[in-house]
């Protein structure tokens, strides 16, 4: 197809012809008899912006469960509403996403057989690192005998035991197009090579429009009260004598020392990864400038729960708190991504949140840590192998592109969702406003 009068970040206003790759960028191509003429009327053209760190499972699940945290739910007695209306789904449970401590303290399964009816419930902390089962879902999975029914989501013994729904992604697929999204990387630690092939089906028959990369098998969930750094060593320098790269998720300061320890004792590859970053002491960045690793992190977690931050983490931490502006003066490759479902899916807002920092209630959480519009856009233009490296609109380059509405001054002063007009996939328009 032809895209006629688009306007490239550079200020060029140009045309560009595009299939499986971009073929040709210049002022006034005629068009090819036949061929789909596309007039963005001087909007803006950039590449297709990439997620690198989404979970595609959890998000098409999280379409048909119940909220049980804020905002949605902020108090005992809302969760024991929510729980005691809910109807349990097709497969018998009762499936509740986002809970945070701040809603009931930290739940068990006595807590939960208090709150919730008598049939099979789970639900998910906030972090996806962990589920609580009440003592009917417990038996339901073979583990009626649990001491507090906490299970870790990665986790392979408890979780076979449930009944995989077949779960459509075509609406979140849709949703990401809206957003000008044509590729994803899944971040699921636990995906088996059935998965794999079962999500690179629904790309390949037009369920799941988006281009895939996947984490997995070399992506690891670290938890605080188990962290082994020999065993973690052992474990990376296996995945790189099989010739991969790791993504550790680090979300506190303690798993992201230990990451680095086990890196320097491992020894690095150049695509390794680092996932969320989340709670980055100052004198890590030294460390993780040496190793050369790549940070993948979520600034639009200040955004979405910065308030939560404000209050239950200490003042002198607040500066380590989603790091971007800091870990870019460093020299430390760093790109964006949303978390989704964890996070709320939207990369615009997570750019806003790069941007300005701004909690819920409007407070600035780490304003040293601020970028600027244009680095923060850039930021969900990068290559699934090397979420860094921006691609550009050019002759060569992979035909995935977003249009926008406005010239790319106020697509930069917006950094809005509501800009996109077009999304195209390998020269295919997958979405169009209206």
């Amino acid at each position: 197809m032809l895209i006629r009068q688009a306007t490239r970040l550079d200020g060029a206003l140009l045309d560009v012809r595009v299939g499986a790759q971009i073929d040709q960028v210049a002022k006034d191509i005629e068009p090819l008899p036949g061929e789909d003429v596309y007039d963005a009327a001087g909007g803006t053209v950039i590449p297709g912006l990439h997620d690198h760190h989404v979970h595609l499972h959890s998000a098409a699940a999280a379409e048909t469960s119940l909220q049980v945290g804020p905002p949605q739910v902020r108090d005992r007695d809302a969760l024991a509403g929510a729980l005691a209306t809910a109807p349990p789904g097709d497969d018998g449970w009762v499936r509740a996403i986002g809970y945070h401590d701040s809603v009931a303290g930290p739940l068990d399964r006595m807590t939960l057989d208090a709150l919730a009816p008598a049939v099979p419930v789970r639900i998910q902390h906030r972090s996806g690192a962990m589920w609580i089962l009440n003592s009917a879902g417990l038996a339901r999975i073979g583990l009626a005998d649990h001491p507090d029914g906490r299970l870790r989501s990665a986790a392979s013994d408890w979780s076979e035991a449930l009944e995989r729904r077949d779960i459509g992604l075509a609406d979140v697929s849709q949703r990401l197009s809206s957003y000008g999204v044509t590729g994803i990387t899944d971040a699921t630690p636990d995906l088996e090579i059935g998965d794999i092939v079962g999500l690179t089906e629904l790309h390949r028959h037009g369920e799941l429009r988006q281009r895939l990369h996947f984490l997995s098998p070399g992506k690891r969930i670290l938890h605080d009260e188990a962290l082994d750094l020999d065993e973690l060593a052992h474990w990376i320098a296996e995945r790189h004598r099989n010739g991969g790269p790791v993504a550790i998720h680090c979300v506190t300061a303690a798993q992201l020392l230990v990451t680095i320890a086990a890196l320097q004792q491992a020894g690095a590859h150049p695509r390794d990864r680092i996932e969320h970053a989340a709670d980055t002491p100052s004198d890590c960045l030294d460390d993780l400038v040496d190793l050369g690793v790549t940070v993948v992190t979520q600034p639009n977690f200040v955004a979405e729960r910065g308030d939560q931050y404000l209050t239950e983490i200490p003042a002198g931490e607040h500066d380590q708190l989603w790091r971007v502006a800091s870990l870019l003066l460093a020299g430390i490759p760093v790109a964006l991504s949303t978390d989704m479902p964890f996070g709320r899916g939207d990369p615009w807002a997570a750019m806003r949140a790069a941007v300005y920092r701004t909690t819920p209630s409007g407070a600035v959480l780490g304003a040293d840590e601020c970028i600027p519009e244009r680095r923060a856009l850039m930021m969900f233009l990068g290559w699934p192998e090397h979420p860094s490296r921006v691609r550009t609109v050019e002759p060569g380059q992979p035909g995935d592109l977003c249009l926008l509405t406005a010239p790319p001054e106020a697509v930069l002063a917006e950094l809005d969702a509501g800009l996109v007009a077009a999304t195209i996939i390998g020269g295919e328009i997958v979405y169009a406003a209206g």
